[in-house]
């Protein structure tokens, strides 16, 4: 079908954790709810897109974080070399999507204008609000700027024909998703609008934000863009791998978003 993408989740790291951690005032069951680290393939005729990059084995130790498999391990699994890779979506800029500066060296990187601002600006004095951000990060997209590889978008673009660019911020003040037509309809990348399907679906919001009310509005915002709730993918759920089908039999931790889920 013209302007429609095969659409991939790739799985890469791992955290366990409880259901407390994951919504504003905790959860009164408070069972383990542990969170998945992804990024995600968008394969179509106008070319190959790469939103966010992951971290990588040390960034994991440090923030004591399991990585699974390299991001480019599991790329190279649906026939992606990182290597060649010419456009790379960067959600935001926290450490799990913004790292492994080296693997995608011909790539032109695409970050929204807020999102630059707020990671480079006076709200980092605050540790509170940097801790998710890594120095060596921000410094890396410092440095595709100058090397001509950095694209800035404000607000709502499209990247290329069936794939678009929607800042939604909540999480972080630039956060953006991205919207990609496929076969069975406009299926919706959410990143860290939504960690978890609980969080929109229940109006549950993640505890790490910039604005609850952007964040609550993203909900609403993915909504408008998606075909329908059952087409917007969270950032971090594990059930996303279970739901969808595996893009190769026996590779694990790689599913195909294009598909119907299975509920």
């Amino acid at each position: 079908m013209e302007d429609c993408y095969q659409v991939y989740a790739v799985q890469y790291g791992h955290h366990d954790r409880t259901a407390s951690a994951n919504f504003v005032g905790g959860d009164p069951h408070d069972r383990p709810m542990p969170l998945d680290y992804f990024v995600w393939a968008m394969v179509g005729d106008h070319g190959t897109y790469i939103l966010d990059t992951g971290f990588d084995a040390a960034m994991g130790i440090k923030r004591n974080r399991q990585l699974v498999r390299p991001v480019n391990e599991g790329l190279k699994t649906i026939g992606i070399d990182a290597a060649a890779v010419s456009d790379v979506i960067i959600s935001h800029m926290h450490f799990d999507h913004a790292g492994n500066h080296a693997m995608f060296p011909q790539a032109r990187y695409h970050v929204q204008d807020a999102e630059m601002a707020y990671c480079t600006g006076r709200c980092m004095c605050h540790e509170p609000l940097r801790h998710a951000y890594e120095p060596g990060d921000v410094q890396a997209m410092i440095g595709r700027l100058f090397d001509g590889r950095l694209q800035f978008h404000d607000g709502d673009s499209e990247l290329a024909p069936g794939l678009t660019l929607h800042r939604v911020g909540g999480h972080t003040r630039g956060l953006q998703v991205v919207r990609v037509k496929t076969r069975r309809g406009w299926v919706v990348l959410g990143s860290d609008a939504a960690h978890l399907y609980a969080n929109f679906e229940q109006a549950r919001p993640f505890p790490s934000f910039d604005s609850m009310t952007d964040m609550l509005f993203g909900f609403d915002r993915m909504r408008e863009l998606a075909s329908s709730e059952n087409h917007i993918i969270p950032g971090h759920d594990p059930l996303v791998l279970s739901r969808y089908p595996l893009a190769r039999d026996g590779v694990a931790g790689v599913v195909r978003l294009d598909a119907e889920p299975a509920s």
